[in-house]
């Protein structure tokens, strides 16, 4: 009995230690992670915030050291993304936040939108170095030949248009128009020149007197010192587009014969089915008729049909950095909704005008008044939190822009997100009151 006591008590001890060393290991472990401090958000031009990973340092979901924090993209993705080719790859840093350790942590995305998260800066405010460093999307051409001089779109259509700046070498860069085609034989005059600094493709930044909203930056082998034939029938052939279901006129191009005096029919068949002529979201281009040849200054017939009509969808995203960090789960879950007929996602699906033939774009201007029109630019969603002194918390989103978007696609809708209350619909705005 004696020898049971004295064993009874040594794994009583041993279990007391146990749970001693546990409990001081736990207290440990908890002790060792870090606090972030308050966010701010950046307010230097979007060339300054320009940025690529260095390839050092994972991203994650919030500061790395902070209790939480899970990989977005692992060390070795981000090493890919620091060695990448393509300006896709480059990261935009919108957001700041220093931990009670000193570390500096920035918020940054991809400029394509697949990678977003925070990642270690070092231990200074107001740098870039360790995770990521300041990157130089583009590499100005002071000396190019063609400065100064008028040029034309080369081949007007959809295929190369004029954006806000070349594609993803700054974040949300988009297209100032979706198609050249009415503006054929507009002077443009060449007044900047810049290569994309991964891929080394040049761009020119031309200014359009005539119709100012076409300026924008296009790449350099779009555009030619001579006027397109595609503005003179006289020198080309005239394609009418007529839709097979409906016999309306779609759209019309005159094809360049580049000093030939007639086509032959089996190039004629090839050409009107290219998709630098053919309209968007039409296919099985058909020449009308039966002939051997076209001559130079005539034109035909060609008819096509609508390609299958495919939805639009969209990502909300909370784009004021200084919204709660609950802003962006709410206003997603409020978009998907139940299914009911109020929820953003029935509304979109039951407009018309988001289901077009697969092919064909949106605007981010006339997405935004489409939703407009469907009451989606203004909403007011309930937290979870409780209700205080009659006053439920609640965020009011406001739409601020969109990303052109194509059909069979989704296309990201920006939204402002300002904390307050309601005390009656959680989907009235008029209740809304922000809080101070």
């Amino acid at each position: 009995m004696q020898s049971s006591l004295k064993k009874s008590l040594y794994l009583g001890l041993a279990a007391l230690s146990f749970a001693s060393v546990a409990a001081v290991s736990t207290n440990a472990s908890a002790k060792s992670y870090a606090k972030a401090g308050a966010e701010t958000d950046l307010t230097v031009t979007k060339d300054d915030t320009n940025v690529e990973s260095t390839g050092t340092n994972a991203l994650f979901t919030k500061p790395g050291t902070t209790k939480g924090a899970k990989v977005v993209a692992s060390k070795a993705k981000m090493k890919k993304l620091a060695n990448s080719g393509k300006s896709a790859d480059y990261f935009w840093a919108y957001r700041t936040v220093t931990t009670n350790k000193g570390a500096v942590y920035y918020k940054v995305v991809t400029m394509n939108g697949k990678y977003r998260g925070y990642v270690y800066a070092g231990k200074k405010e107001g740098e870039f170095s360790r995770g990521i460093v300041k990157a130089e999307t583009t590499t100005p051409k002071t000396t190019d030949a063609m400065l100064n001089k008028t040029v034309y779109f080369k081949n007007p259509g959809t295929h190369n248009v004029t954006w806000t700046a070349p594609k993803y070498t700054e974040h949300k860069a988009s297209q100032r128009v979706i198609n050249t085609t009415p503006f054929a034989g507009d002077k443009l005059t060449v007044t900047k020149a810049e290569t994309k600094t991964r891929e080394n493709t040049l761009y020119y930044y031309v200014e359009d007197a005539t119709h100012p909203t076409v300026s924008g930056w296009i790449y350099a082998g779009a555009v030619s010192t001579t006027a397109s034939d595609a503005v003179q029938a006289e020198n080309g052939i005239t394609v009418k587009y007529i839709d097979k279901n409906t016999a309306k006129e779609v759209s019309s191009k005159v094809l360049d014969l580049k000093g030939a005096a007639s086509m032959t029919a089996a190039d004629l068949a090839t050409a009107v089915s290219d998709k630098n002529n053919i309209p968007a979201g039409y296919g099985n281009a058909t020449v009308n008729g039966d002939t051997d040849s076209v001559v130079k200054g005539s034109s035909v017939l060609v008819y096509v049909t609508a390609n299958e009509a495919k939805a639009m969808t969209f990502t909300p995203i909370v784009d004021n950095q200084s919204a709660g960090a609950d802003a962006q789960g709410l206003l997603t879950e409020f978009w998907a909704g139940t299914g009911a007929d109020t929820d953003p996602v029935t509304i979109v699906a039951k407009d018309k005008a988001f289901t077009q033939p697969e092919g064909l774009t949106m605007s981010g201007t006339d997405i935004v008044a489409q939703l407009t029109t469907d009451k989606l630019n203004t909403f007011t969603v309930k937290t979870k939190d409780a209700a205080v002194n009659g006053k439920q918390p609640a965020y009011q989103f406001t739409i601020k822009s969109a990303d052109q978007g194509a059909f069979g696609s989704a296309s990201n809708v920006y939204y402002t997100a300002v904390k307050g209350s309601v005390t009656e619909n959680p989907a009235s705005t008029g209740d809304f009151t922000p809080a101070n």
